[in-house]
Order: structure tokens, then sequence, then C-alpha cells
């Protein structure tokens, strides 16, 4: 089985007022996505929420550093999943049930270091 990174990204303003029953729904959602990789047999591997995008600190290539997010954008990369599927057909199908109300989510391979992926 390969890895595949599920990356989460969503407008952070769609979260901005919700409730906290909304929220929890949310949360449930997440958990029910975590039982579901294993019902579809994939595993999980990690995965984890990020801050808002007012807590990053970005590093550019000289070595400058400022606080904030590094590009202005409308969806931002609010979260993850590690799952391992048979093959990327596996892994859309896994994702396609990972929970982004607020906008999408994009698979990616996870690179073996020891093979160079371009």
């Amino acid at each position: 089985m390969s890895q595949y990174a599920i990356l989460i990204y969503e407008d952070p303003a769609f979260y901005a007022n919700m409730s906290p029953e909304a929220w929890g729904a949310v949360v449930d959602a997440h958990t029910t996505f975590t039982q579901q990789v294993f019902e579809l047999g994939g595993s999980l591997t990690g995965g984890g929420a990020l801050a808002p995008t007012t807590t990053a600190t970005t590093i550019k290539g000289a070595g400058t550093v400022t606080d904030g997010p590094f590009v202005e954008t409308k969806e931002a990369f609010g979260g993850y999943y590690v799952v391992e599927a048979r093959d990327l057909d596996h892994a859309v199908e896994i994702a396609k049930l990972c929970p982004a109300p607020g906008g999408g989510v994009e698979v990616r391979p996870v690179v073996d270091p020891t093979t160079n992926p371009f």
C-alpha cells in the first residue's frame, strides 16, 4: 500500500462565527471519516488540524521571517490526513468522504525518500 496525504483547504471565514453545535458536528464528521477510512480498506497513519493562518510564521528563501501566511488566499491549508491506500483511485475514494464544508480537499502521494519523484 502507498501513502497519500489528504490536504484540507477551506475558507477560514466559514468557521469564524460557527456555533458550538455546528463545530461539534464538524468534529463528529471527522470522527466518522476516520472510521470510514478503515471500512474502505485503507489505514490512517497520521493527521492533524492546523491553527488559523493568522498564527503562521513564514520563512522565505533568504531566511527572512515574517508573521502571517505567505500568500493571501480565499482558502487556506487547515489540516491533513495521511492514509495508506492501494493506489490513487483508492485514495481518491477515501478523500471524497473527508469533511471540508468550507472548501475542498487535495490528494497527493507521499514521496518515498529513497526514490526521486521528479
